[in-house]
């Protein structure tokens, strides 16, 4: 079966303020261009209004104008017809009085025009014939006038679109920057609790819908709304130059029906978003989880396994988005079809009323443009509940609080000189029925060596984790030179301290920058010193790259013994004073162990360690043996005093013998 998202223990909800709101924390170092992007949306709204009053007007004059030379052709027509006189002049009468109406409708042009066209006649221009028709000069301005408001328009989308594009390419990148921070800072106990796909897919994937929030919904909050605003206006101020308010209080009353569908699927919409998110940390979870263990599945031959497991959690996803497609689908043709219907209601009104076409036709231009801005609004409000439900994932990573606490007045710790205390300190894991280190007394001077041996899950490696703070103690505490380490700059602390541990990982990048890593001013020279000495050197120019070989990813295209000589030599490259070795030989066959521990004792020289000890013959020489068991220590000293009492010690230095 498909596995299940597991809600992680920081997770946490957020109102849309809270979510949104926070954005802007990462935005506004961008702001001028953000500004000049909805400036620029904002401007592309206004140059609606001079096709409203250039198209529109123009159009009204050339209609009324053809009526008008119809009557006066009906007239003239009437003059010529052998009729009574008397009846000639009944007619003429009727047909003057339409003319003379036609005319003065014919007569009404917007209040700009008057202007337009005195300025046009000092320059010998005449917008109008003598007859009230459209002259050439008006139908050039038409022609060219609106190309060139149409390429102002272009240029103002375009300057919105890149500027916002920019401006939310930079705030996602500095936001996935600040998202691996948070999650670098925090301790060892969180990155034990997380699962790590999901929280990968929080730092790449989630970031990228804060991209949308800037360069779509602010792109067409800038521009729907003040799209709206002009063709409403433009209507409204219509309506009352023309008497028409009876028409204009029906279209407004209609309107809002417009943005009922978005407010009923709103909560469905951001449900299934985010759900989608939350299987889609699954599915990314899932991948992270093969890649880690594939050296297993391939062992077990477990691929067709793996890849029911990964299509049923697959399809669970699936399922999911396909879910949360439909509900946001819905609202797009949901708008439409509330559109259609409010119209055909509109046309029966007018139909009812004797309200004439030609009437009407200046208010349909600025009614069809609205439609599109409020559909974007409709689609906006998906856009909006899927944000949020990213946003919640984004700042509830940001808002974990697991980081170890260090003091503003920390002491600075540049060197180790004397010797390390643990004074009756005890540590118990989260969620965990028992200490994992309890009441553990003792101290090691500088330059000596201290040995931890026991059974799997004993508590050793917790104890070297202790020492380089990965964990602060639940009691107790830990000296060095006399300083509780917790009153320690963190950064000095573990620059004191260097670690060669069983399982080494390297980094999928050169087998120089491994060596280099930690030490970022070393020289190849001082690569090459540190590899001779780690008997890293012979097997690295075994091949044709040298130091330049890549070591694969997590170090998969070295042997465990090669692996094991990079890490020394790292370490030996880094020259700490105090050194904690997780047995570096354990799973190394007899040949390479010995190049192996020839390296260690290379780099143990003039050094404190600490050694995490599984074949007991590598810590005979050790100052200090602790035996633990379930967290505490129950024996301590030197190999021949440890042997000598017949104790635990001695039973695993036995087993071991017989084993071997």
């Amino acid at each position: 079966m498909g596995i299940e998202y597991k809600k992680e223990f920081f997770d946490r909800e957020y109102t849309a303020w809270e979510a949104y709101s926070r954005v802007w924390k990462y935005a506004r170092k961008y702001r001028f261009r953000i500004v000049v992007g909805i400036v620029c949306g904002m401007l592309t709204a206004g140059t609606l209004l001079p096709l409203f009053q250039v198209i529109q007007p123009t159009l009204e004059k050339v209609s009324e104008s053809e009526r008008v030379n119809a009557l006066k052709a009906e007239l003239a027509f009437d003059e010529v017809e052998e009729t009574p006189a008397a009846e000639v002049e009944a007619v003429k009468k009727v047909h003057k009085s339409k003319l003379e109406r036609q005319m003065e409708s014919a007569s009404k042009l917007p209040s700009w025009f008057p202007k337009a066209e005195r300025l046009a006649a000092k320059v010998g221009i005449k917008l109008q014939d003598e007859e009230g028709a459209m002259g050439g000069a008006l139908l050039f301005m038409a022609v060219v006038g609106i190309p060139l408001v149409a390429l102002a328009r272009l240029l103002l989308i375009f300057l919105n679109q890149y500027c916002l594009t920019w401006a939310a390419s930079h705030v996602v990148a500095d936001l996935r920057v600040e998202i691996l921070k948070k999650i670098n800072a925090q301790a060892m106990q969180f990155h034990g609790r997380v699962d790590v796909g999901q929280v990968m897919t929080r730092a790449t994937g989630d970031p990228q819908i804060v991209q949308s929030i800037i360069q779509s919904m602010l792109s067409e909050l800038a521009r729907a709304p003040f799209e709206i605003v002009v063709s409403v206006g433009f209507i409204i101020y219509f309506a009352i130059e023309n008497h028409m308010l009876p028409t204009l209080a029906i279209i407004f009353i209609g309107m809002p029906a417009f943005m009922l569908p978005v407010v009923g699927l709103g909560k469905v919409i951001r449900k299934w978003s985010k759900r989608t998110l939350e299987k889609s940390s699954v599915v990314g979870s899932r991948i992270h989880e093969i890649l880690t263990c594939i050296k297993v599945v391939k062992a077990y031959n477990t691929e067709d396994f793996e890849n029911e497991k990964y299509l049923q959690t697959n399809n669970i996803f699936l399922k999911a988005t396909l879910r949360a497609v439909r509900w946001g689908l819905l609202v797009g043709p949901t708008v439409e079809t509330i559109g259609i219907i409010l119209i055909c209601g509109f046309l029966v009104w007018c139909f009812a009323t004797h309200v004439t076409l030609s009437t009407i036709i200046p208010m349909i231009a600025p009614l069809l443009l609205i439609y599109k801005p409020i559909k974007q609004l409709a689609s906006l409000q998906v856009q909006i509940e899927t944000a949020q439900a990213s946003l919640q994932r984004i700042w509830s990573i940001m808002d974990v609080d697991m980081e170890l606490p260090e003091k503003a007045d920390a002491s600075e710790k540049p060197s180790f000189d004397d010797k390390i205390v643990f004074d009756d300190v005890s540590f118990r894991y989260f969620g965990a029925d028992r200490d994992a280190v309890s009441h553990a007394s003792f101290e090691i001077g500088r330059g000596k060596m201290v040995a931890f041996v026991g059974g799997t899950g004993s508590g050793k490696t917790t104890m070297s984790g202790l020492l380089a703070r990965f964990f602060d103690p639940c009691e107790g505490k830990i000296t060095m030179d006399g300083i509780d380490i917790r009153d320690l700059r963190v950064g000095d602390l573990r620059k004191l301290i260097g670690s060669v541990q069983q399982e080494t990982t390297l980094f999928n990048d050169t087998i120089e920058e491994n060596i280099k890593y930690g030490s970022p001013n070393a020289t190849h020279e001082d690569v090459v010193k540190a590899a001779k000495l780690a008997n890293a050197h012979d097997f690295i120019m075994s091949q044709p790259e040298g130091y330049n070989r890549m070591a694969g990813e997590k170090g998969f295209a070295l042997s465990g013994g090669e692996r094991q000589r990079v890490a020394i030599a790292r370490a030996i490259l880094r020259n700490p004073p105090i050194l904690v070795l997780d047995e570096a030989t354990s799973a190394l066959d007899t040949v390479t162990e010995k190049l192996v521990q020839d390296a260690l004792t290379n780099l143990m020289q003039n050094r404190t360690v600490f050694a995490i000890a599984h074949r007991l013959s590598t810590i005979r020489n050790a100052d200090l043996i602790l035996v633990m068991d379930r967290g505490e220590i129950i024996e301590r000293g030197t190999h021949d005093e440890l042997y000598a009492k017949n104790g635990a010690y001695r039973k695993l230095c036995d087993m071991q013998k017989t084993t071997n």
